[in-house]
């Protein structure tokens, strides 16, 4: 135990530098692009979702095809989310669909003859044979708001997921000898707005040992607005030397405020699914350079200060930019902003040519990896 927070974590694809942004690439791609597109962007990692492959294409198919890695061409590492949260927000919306029980989740997906049973042990049994380089335990999500009882029975129910995960994944491990790297096992600390819930969980999380651990529960309020209260509470009681996964944290301002806390990675859809909606994110002129400094050589105040003086969105299909011939962001380096103007983004949008969708994607991808970049180094 060193007390200091780790600046990275060696994985078994690659090293993982903090603070790190992993898109959602649910299904095994970011949707709109290929890999070629995300590794190019300046992304390290991506965020797929046991849930979902595990119905499609299918266990057997991801293992046919050579696992996640060879499946989808992407050479870095992977994040498996467990589909807990998934499984939850199906449920939550339309319950005759499944039922989440102590032995698990059980889902009746429309459409499908047979019914899904996502237990812990199956949980890590699909993460470990899809190549995952971190594996997350499958846990109890709730709302925030949610209520005691509720909360409480999450809190119940993740810590018992988490010991048979752990078991699970100790035993398949010791089957797996050959391995040069192994892969990391995450679980997720619940506990909705209770402090005692969340110290909790925390504390027997933290007795079983895990790699790392994630903030469990939607992170942001009925209002849109982050609870950093159970945030900042959490970090307060995972060891700092310890990595923590901020998971559904992905707006730019949320990250920084999440980083600043001492959260090291973050996962979303929000990038991209924004990129593809006309909603293209860019920096203003006080973006901080690695050493601090902007390009006039005049200093920039940090991304963690208070205030967003550094952020604000361009809605490329505000009829202002049809004769706009300058990049979406003067100095960014993506492909989109060298090559192409506002004008024919908008003209592409307007079109609806799918070329638009994947050049919007490039560019918030190559801005979240910039945005990372400047905090590693601000």
């Amino acid at each position: 135990m060193t007390g200091n927070h780790p600046s990275h974590i060696d994985l078994p694809h690659g090293i993982l530098r903090f603070p790190t942004f992993l898109p959602d690439a649910t299904l095994g791609v970011v949707r709109a692009v290929d890999s070629g597109d995300v590794e190019a962007a300046g992304i390290d990692a991506l965020v797929m979702n046991t849930f979902h492959l595990m119905q499609q294409p299918g266990t057997s198919t991801i293992q046919a095809l050579g696992g996640l890695h060879a499946m989808s061409g992407w050479r870095g590492p992977i994040l498996t989310d467990s589909g807990g949260f998934q499984a939850y927000s199906l449920i939550r919306e339309q319950p005759k669909l499944g039922a989440l029980t102590d032995n698990g989740i059980v889902v009746w997906p429309e459409g499908m003859a047979r019914k899904i049973q996502l237990t812990p042990e199956k949980c890590v049994q699909l993460q470990i044979s899809y190549g995952a380089d971190i594996v997350m335990c499958l846990d109890d999500c709730t709302h925030v708001d949610d209520p005691a009882e509720v909360q409480a029975l999450s809190v119940r129910r993740t810590i018992a997921w988490a010991e048979r995960c752990r078991t699970e994944f100790d035993r398949l491990l010791a089957q797996k000898r050959q391995l040069e790297r192994r892969p990391l096992l995450f679980a997720v600390v619940q506990g909705g707005a209770s402090v005692e819930l969340r110290t909790r969980c925390a504390e027997a999380l933290l007795a079983i040992g895990f790699d790392g651990y994630g903030y469990g529960g939607w992170p942001l309020d009925a209002d849109g607005n982050l609870v950093t209260e159970m945030l900042n509470l959490t970090r307060s009681l995972i060891p700092v030397e310890y990595p923590l996964h901020g998971l559904g944290v992905g707006h730019p301002l949320n990250i920084t405020a999440a980083a600043a806390m001492g959260y090291q990675t973050f996962d979303s859809a929000l990038p991209t699914r924004d990129a593809r909606r006309g909603r293209l994110y860019t920096f203003t002129r006080t973006l901080p350079f690695p050493d601090g400094r902007g390009s006039d050589a005049a200093p920039r105040p940090s991304l963690l200060a208070p205030g967003n003086t550094w952020f604000r969105y361009i809605y490329i299909t505000d009829d202002k930019y049809i004769k706009d011939a300058r990049p979406v962001e003067d100095g960014c380096d993506c492909v989109t902003c060298r090559r192409y103007s506002r004008g024919y983004l908008r003209h592409l949008y307007r079109a609806n040519e799918a070329a638009f969708q994947r050049l919007a994607t490039i560019h918030n991808l190559r801005f979240m990896a910039r945005l990372m970049e400047a905090l590693r180094h601000g």
